[in-house]
């Protein structure tokens, strides 16, 4: 007899193989998702502190009360509104002040992040955790 095909041997072993390469392949690439989310959260806490940066400017020294200050502006301070918001993973709380803002990113879930981000009046960013 002259059978063609592949024994269930043969297909275990690929399975097998494939199952190896994918548990190697899927931490590495989570780990790269979470890195990349918090070069996005370091980024925007950077853009809305630039933003009030250049409100204060723009009004003698008086930063907003509001992040609808800077987002409903002509042209806008920033073009859209971060606060309250998750976004690439992570959720932003703001603290408006007329003398200052905290503003901070913080992981929306256990596979988005491990470092919670804040930044304060002038652009001092400040990781925590990590």
């Amino acid at each position: 007899m002259n059978r063609k095909g592949f024994t269930l041997v043969e297909i275990m072993i690929v399975v097998a193989i494939i199952a190896l390469l994918a548990a190697i392949a899927i931490p590495n690439l989570l780990r790269a998702r979470m890195t990349a989310n918090e070069a996005a959260a370091r980024a925007t806490l950077r853009t809305m502190s630039t933003a009030a940066e250049t409100y204060a400017s723009a009004f003698n020294g008086t930063y907003p009360a509001t992040e609808a200050a800077m987002t409903g502006s002509t042209p806008p301070f920033l073009n859209r509104a971060y606060c309250v918001a998750t976004v690439s993973g992570y959720a932003y709380t703001c603290n408006w002040a007329g003398t200052g803002y905290t503003l901070t990113g913080a992981p929306a879930n256990a596979n988005s992040g491990t470092t919670t981000f804040t930044i304060t009046t002038g652009g001092v960013l400040t990781p925590t955790g990590g």
